[in-house]
């Protein structure tokens, strides 16, 4: 069986994706997450902190909770059923963090649960220095 017989196997096999319904089901869910950092950024300003100590305890508390669902396998059937709407970049990254972790924890802390925490985490930080050094560069170009 070559390369193109076995596309037109599997396009036959799988079952049509519904792209519209998915792609609503992905807004909806995205922008209850961000509606609910919203309501809680307004829930912390408005018990005394400042804008940006809010912003922060928002950001810790979004963390909090995506761990949370992450560990007790909520965060993954939210996900079956939201697709891309879960990716909302704190709490996606939080749970592929987190996931990432529990699933390495067979292996000890040091060389499963350290090591494993960086496969994910590792390009994203190398990549947002990177972004971040050749704009701060670009930048310093410019205003000379």
């Amino acid at each position: 069986m070559d390369a193109s017989e076995y596309k037109k196997y599997v396009e036959k096999k799988s079952p049509p994706s519904p792209l519209f319904l998915n792609m609503i089901k992905a807004f909806i869910v995205g922008g209850a997450i961000c509606t609910f950092g919203q309501f809680l950024q307004q829930l912390y300003e408005n018990t005394g902190l400042n804008t940006e100590d809010a912003s922060c305890l928002v950001s810790v508390t979004l963390i909090f909770i995506s761990v949370i669902l992450t560990g007790f396998g909520l965060y993954s059937k939210i996900a079956k059923h939201a697709g891309a709407g879960t990716l909302v970049p704190i709490t996606g990254f939080a749970n592929a963090v987190s996931s990432s972790a529990i699933e390495s924890k067979s292996e000890g802390y040091i060389t499963g649960v350290g090591a494993k925490l960086f496969t994910i985490a590792g390009p994203v930080i190398v990549y947002g220095i990177t972004a971040a050094a050749a704009a701060g560069t670009i930048y310093y170009l410019f205003s000379l």
